[in-house]
């Protein structure tokens, strides 16, 4: 018997099958498209999704709410009778970590016989899978569930994200990023450069002209942001709005450059999707520094 089971929500991007077989419990955000909406239980085809986006359909998306979060935390408590670790979506880009809050406080509160730790990861998409990954690794390790998530909550800036997208609008659209950012953005084959603060929000650091060069630029930051990291990279994460060639490229470099083996590569889902748009890269590694060094 674990120790103690992990939940997040559906920001994380993780493959259904992953989800599965850990036993993660999954919150889920809603979007809407053309006044029809999905979920984690019942999901638009990413592939439709990606498709409907290039089309021009703008969709929207709504956060977890308490009475979801009180939800999952309940069927995980009653299925496996142990403490609980919340992994949630950055509180800087959502309200999602304080719904599971409240719902943790108030099930605290009736007297529920375990813990509920609520931690605000400040990762998003292939971060926090990442984090979950570490989390996963804790639980297997045998640890408490205080002990892991003392652990996470340290260590949970050492998670670094960086990102280049086909389309600033899309994040300007989300309130992700400002107009400033999103016009110098949009100049033709000018990629942006974007990491995920301290904070927990996004901001854009630069930019560099065409494709390929944007991909290496995230992968060459890779290498100085690692510091002490470095050789402590059981896993990389690499997340795509519907370019999985691209994602190869990136992880068939990262490989010869610093013979790291192992990697997830999978579909940016459609909450982070929805801001983020197709052709969209989120690179996530663990690291001394988050940032453009």
């Amino acid at each position: 018997m674990k120790n103690f089971m992990i939940t997040t929500d559906t920001t994380c991007d993780l493959p259904r099958d992953y989800v599965t077989e850990h036993k993660i419990g999954m919150m889920s955000l809603t979007y809407t498209f053309d006044d029809t909406t999905y979920c984690w239980d019942n999901p638009l085809p990413l592939t439709d999704f990606y498709q409907k986006m290039r089309e021009g359909s703008l969709p929207t998306t709504a956060q977890v709410n308490p009475a979801e979060a009180k939800r999952i935390f309940k069927e995980m408590l009653d299925s496996y009778d142990c403490d609980i670790i919340h992994l949630a979506f950055s509180s800087a880009m959502s309200g999602s970590f304080n719904s599971a809050r409240i719902a943790a406080e108030e099930l605290m509160e009736e007297g529920i016989r375990h813990k509920i730790f609520v931690i605000d990861t400040l990762c998003a998409s292939a971060g926090l899978g990442l984090l979950i990954h570490r989390a996963l690794n804790l639980q297997e390790e045998g640890k408490t569930a205080e002990e892991a998530a003392a652990w996470l909550e340290e260590n949970k800036l050492n998670v670094v994200h960086t990102l280049t997208v086909d389309d600033l609008h899309h994040l300007y659209r989300g309130g992700r990023l400002s107009k400033t950012s999103a016009v110098l953005g949009s100049i033709v084959n000018v990629k942006p450069l974007i990491y995920i603060t301290d904070e927990g929000s996004l901001l854009s650091s630069s930019n560099v002209r065409g494709r390929k060069k944007s991909l290496n630029a995230l992968i060459d930051n890779m290498e100085k942001c690692m510091g002490s990291w470095r050789g402590k990279n059981d896993l990389v994460c690499i997340t795509h709005g519907d370019c999985e060639e691209d994602a190869n490229y990136m992880a068939d470099v990262i490989r010869e450059r610093f013979g790291i083996e192992n990697f997830m590569i999978y579909p940016i889902g459609p909450i982070i999707g929805c801001h983020v748009g197709p052709g969209a890269i989120i690179l996530a590694h663990m690291g001394d520094t988050r940032g453009f060094l």
